[in-house]
């Protein structure tokens, strides 16, 4: 990076960075505060179902509406109004006195959290050429890695020392912060005083570059009759839910089949999320090098996305083994492949579309990957509960890992035979 005229460009991407570590970071306080919330509020796990569903239900909403109000307003004005709206949502989370209440703040969260990735799609197409795309993709989108990492040591920590009113006003004051250096350092490329010319000529190195807001957008209707986004939606439709899982049942899964102590530090658990970092930036770095040696932009991605569906297949000999380090390093490998092919998946959406489409179809693809996280969760507990009943949990597991292991490859296929070369769409 530091052999190119300039480098401002990854400074605007480590902006990208802390912007996802803060989302992930947010969303994530609810669930560490349940026991705590659950006393305070009287709630029942339905209550606390309907909560979750509330963030879950916005958050897919949301991502199709902000994907089409980046498009229009673009990507500086965009991210603003998104991180205001959910930074003051997680505030607004320590001053809730009734269930209702935290449902209404839960679902203005993921609504206001929706407009992250494609704010950040949006803006990695704007300061870098195709050849760095994927790894910048993969640096920002680490960022959710660390946000995972970082929430079982951060709340637990304000929890015992400032309360749980304190945990929401912090995390989400985090937000504000960001939002300051966000209106301090941002402007697009063209407009940027702290650029250098030759800078602005390599990110403007590629044929035909983004738009400027206030373009008029593509049309929902002419978006979804193209090929090149229901690749996208399926890229995401079959594999956002696994990361959900990983996210959501992991902790459980170690907890009864290993009997790990989570109300304690858990390096299992720490292990695997920062394999997750080394997959995200491992997957951007392979398609960015492959296309700098000379391939082309569609085979890098495809050979990048083919590597990091086979990389997820071994959680499947998780079976196999009752070594609690085995497993760890089995799913350490998943989780690395599955934030590989993020990096790269987000990628193919600007490759293949031109920018004034991209937050609209990464909006699009992004809703799709919600919606099949909410409905692959119906299955698990359906699969987990027969096993449960039958006091064998573990079997339950090792039935979903097999369907994580092979998600990806079925994607990958379905991805190839729509898009053999992903040619791109000029409307």
């Amino acid at each position: 990076m530091t052999n190119k005229p300039g480098h401002y460009r990854w400074a605007i991407c480590s902006l990208l960075f802390f912007a996802t570590t803060i989302n992930y970071l947010d969303r994530q306080v609810v669930g560490y505060l349940k026991p705590i919330l659950e006393k305070q509020f009287s709630w029942t796990e339905t209550d606390y179902s309907h909560i979750v569903m509330a963030f879950t239900a916005a958050y897919a909403l949301g991502l199709l509406l902000f994907g089409r109000i980046i498009d229009k307003l673009g990507s500086k004005l965009g991210y603003t109004v998104s991180i205001a709206i959910w930074s003051i949502a997680a505030m607004l989370h320590a001053v809730v006195r009734t269930t209702l209440g935290f449902g209404i703040v839960r679902a203005t969260l993921g609504l206001g959290e929706s407009g992250n990735f494609p704010s950040a799609i949006k803006t990695v197409v704007e300061w870098f050429p195709k050849k760095e795309r994927a790894l910048a993709t993969g640096f920002f989108d680490s960022g959710a890695n660390i946000g995972a990492v970082l929430a079982p040591v951060v709340i637990p920590w304000l929890l015992g020392i400032y309360g749980w009113q304190a945990a929401f006003m912090i995390t989400g004051g985090l937000g504000i912060l960001w939002l300051v250096a966000w209106l301090y350092m941002y402007n697009v490329p063209h407009k940027h005083k702290k650029l250098s010319a030759m800078e602005l000529a390599y990110i403007k190195s590629d044929a035909g570059q983004p738009e400027a807001a206030g373009q008029p957008a593509v049309s929902w209707f002419k978006l979804f009759g193209l090929k090149q986004t229901w690749a996208f939606i399926i890229g995401k439709f079959f594999t956002d839910p696994i990361w959900y899982f990983f996210m959501y049942w992991l902790p459980s899964y170690f907890s009864s089949a290993f009997h790990l102590d989570l109300k304690k530090p858990t390096p299992p658990l720490i292990i695997i999320y920062t394999a997750a970092t080394l997959g995200a930036l491992g997957g951007g770095y392979l398609s960015s090098t492959l296309i700098k040696k000379g391939w082309a932009v569609y085979k890098a991605r495809k050979c990048a996305l083919l590597v990091s569906a086979l990389t997820v297949l071994p959680i499947f000999a998780s079976r196999y083994t009752q070594d609690i380090w085995v497993v760890v390093g089995l799913i350490s490998l998943s989780i690395a492949g599955n934030a590989a092919w993020s990096a790269n998946i987000y990628t193919i959406v600007s490759d293949m579309l031109p920018g004034k489409a991209v937050s609209s179809v990464v909006g699009i693809g992004g809703m799709a990957g919600a919606v099949g996280g909410v409905l692959f969760p119906i299955g698990i507990g359906a699969v987990l509960d027969h096993y449960k009943a039958l006091h064998n949990i573990t079997a339950g597991y090792n039935i979903i890992f097999i369907f994580c292991s092979l998600s990806f490859l079925l994607a990958w296929l379905l991805i190839h035979l729509l898009t053999p070369k992903m040619e791109p769409v000029d409307f």
